[in-house]
């Protein structure tokens, strides 16, 4: 984390959320950490005070929180699942159709048993509609060392750690 003159940040990413305060108007987070900073960004933040921020320095080795999530997702996702927008190192997979919901319990036990990473899922063997929510990816830190990640994709091999089949119809033949 380094800080920087806010005119000079565009394209680094805020450390830490940034709060808006209107008297008697509003009280919100205006810019979340993990926050692309961007040219358009500039004016409201200088109008907020900020005339310096802390942003994320990358280190060779490390990947932050969000770079982490996506690596994790990808481990995780079939082609049935959709993925939220990541945030604060969290992405939330969705169901894209009704069916039954499964997981490699092992691979993701052992992915789990990983210091600083979180995959929390539905209990295999689920059935599910469109629209629910399967599982979520989290990164703890803010930076995480990208070994971890590697170590992860490892155990993962190329093949999802979830899966979502799709009910099929069937007809039935009556005999009379």
């Amino acid at each position: 984390m380094k800080k920087i003159a806010t005119v000079d940040a565009v394209g680094c990413v805020i450390c830490h959320d940034i709060t808006r305060i209107v008297k008697d108007v509003t009280k919100d987070v205006a810019f979340s950490k993990g926050h692309i900073v961007r040219a358009e960004d500039i004016e409201m933040l200088l109008s907020m005070g900020k005339d310096h921020l802390y942003v994320w320095e990358k280190q060779e080795g490390m990947l932050h929180e969000n770079e982490a999530a996506q690596a994790l997702y990808d481990i995780c996702r079939n082609e049935r699942m959709k993925a939220s927008t990541v945030k604060e190192g969290k992405i939330e997979l969705t169901a894209e159709c009704d069916g039954l919901f499964r997981a490699d319990i092992e691979r993701l036990e052992k992915i789990n048993s990983i210091d600083e990473i979180i995959i929390a899922s539905r209990h295999s063997n689920y059935p599910v509609k469109n629209g629910d929510k399967l599982a979520a990816t989290r990164v703890i830190p803010l930076v995480i060392a990208e070994e971890k990640i590697i170590q992860a994709q490892k155990i993962w091999s190329g093949s999802p750690l979830f899966e979502l089949l799709p009910y099929k119809m069937k007809k039935v033949l009556r005999k009379n």
